[in-house]
């Protein structure tokens, strides 16, 4: 993945755009939102790869979204390091 960015954000949502075409560790990270009970809703939107950027929406009933994926995404790290030793 080249980069990322935040496209969209209110207190409870978030939207993730990601530049580049290498979207492998989104899967992952989703499965650890999925497993969080704070997460109302999580989404990979991929409406056209030349039109627009495929994105990660993510809506939580209380906590900061950003900080809901941060989490996610170190638990994912952490999973793969894990495995690589």
């Amino acid at each position: 993945m080249d980069s990322f960015y935040i496209a969209e954000k209110t207190d409870k949502s978030v939207k993730i755009g990601f530049k580049g075409t290498d979207t492998t560790l989104v899967n992952p990270i989703m499965d650890e939102l999925d497993r969080d009970s704070d997460v109302k809703i999580v989404r990979y939107i991929n409406i056209h790869p030349e039109l627009k950027d495929p994105a990660l929406f993510v809506e939580t009933y209380e906590k900061d979204p950003v900080d809901v994926v941060v989490a996610a995404a170190e638990r994912v790290s952490e999973y793969f390091s894990a495995i690589n030793q």
